[in-house]
């Protein structure tokens, strides 16, 4: 099956940089020092390829991906970053965990979220510090004492993490370097009074800066780096050496003049991030299925195929549901987005 045959719009992923991808992170990031974040692509067969690339754990953003990994049997050690105060998607994931003998961690940042996963059966929690990011996590001088709240609940304490989102497009290395290593001070101190065996962080924007080992005094034990996988414009900026393998194919449906509309809209993209690109192109706008525009470097014509590049990988790939994986143009295989939707 060629590519123009696909019914657009389509996730669309280039099974080459794909692959060059995942070994490049796999070079810089062996083993257990990456605990890949299935958000950015949600697909339990992609997340096997990391598993191939020598990595068993893995970061999940929902209780939905914590059960779907479980269910798919890829992974041995999953950890649920976001705080949950749901007991019933709780309990679903420590009864999956205990089945498949599984290690299910939940993150939690609060006394409420300590006694959700005690009620739902969680056996192993880790403390959630804020380390400068302003969304969850516990200030660093509340960690150890949360972390006494969940061990006389009965429940064990794996370690810390802290998620540095604000840095990971500060495109200034020196600068970002020096802000990370202060973040991981805040973390360190936190694992000081939390203990347990892992300090976690990271992305893929600072992947490069962190040291694994906890002999360092900044030091992790593993990143959560996700986007690398797949790549959008925006991490692109960043120049990490990894590719942009995803891209949204659409088809050109309108012609007026120098204006183009193809069938990728709002509904295919990710926007928060800004407008999508398409090589040698302006985008207009996007709307709630089309975007409009145009392109003083190349003409297009009614049915022809074009590439979206999107800003932002994870949003894109939670609106569809499967990835079609492409090799010099020709469909080699497609993969379930089997992790999508809460």
């Amino acid at each position: 099956m060629h590519i123009d045959a696909i019914p657009t719009p389509a996730a669309v992923v280039d099974a080459s940089a794909l692959s060059r991808n995942l070994q490049s992170m796999a070079a810089r990031l062996p083993g257990s020092s990456l605990r890949p974040h299935v958000k950015a692509h949600k697909c339990t067969t992609l997340a096997a390829q990391q598993v191939a690339h020598g990595h068993r754990s893995f970061t999940c953003a929902t209780p939905r991906e914590v059960i779907g990994m479980i269910t798919a049997g890829v992974g041995d050690d999953l950890l649920l970053a976001n705080s949950v105060l749901d007991v019933d998607r709780l309990t679903e994931v420590a009864t999956a965990a205990e089945s498949a003998g599984v290690i299910a961690r939940v993150a939690v940042d609060s006394v409420e979220t300590i006694e959700a996963a005690h009620r739902a059966g969680v056996g192993d929690v880790i403390i959630d510090v804020d380390v400068g990011m302003p969304r969850c996590g516990a200030r660093p001088d509340h960690a150890g004492q949360l972390a006494d709240v969940a061990r006389q609940r009965g429940l064990s304490v794996s370690g810390v993490m802290g998620y540095e989102g604000h840095l990971q497009m500060v495109s200034d290395r020196s600068e970002a370097k020096e802000r990370v290593a202060e973040a991981m001070s805040l973390l360190r101190g936190a694992h000081d009074d939390v203990g347990g065996d892992i300090v976690s962080t990271g992305g893929t924007g600072t992947h490069d800066l962190h040291t694994i080992g906890l002999d360092h005094p900044t030091g992790v034990t593993d990143v959560q780096a996700g986007s690398y996988v797949m790549v959008d414009t925006q991490y692109a900026t960043l120049n990490q050496g990894f590719e942009q393998a995803l891209t949204i194919v659409g088809t050109v449906i309108a012609h007026h003049g120098s204006r183009y509309v193809i069938d990728v809209g709002l509904k295919a993209l990710g926007m928060d991030h800004g407008d999508p690109s398409i090589d040698d192109c302006k985008i207009w706008f996007c709307s709630d299925e089309h975007t409009t525009f145009t392109s003083s470097e190349r003409t297009f014509q009614i049915g022809e195929r074009v590439h979206v590049r999107p800003a932002h990988v994870d949003p894109t790939i939670a609106r569809h549901e499967e990835l079609w994986i492409v090799d010099n143009g020709e469909v080699i295989d497609r993969w379930p987005i089997d992790l999508r939707h809460w």
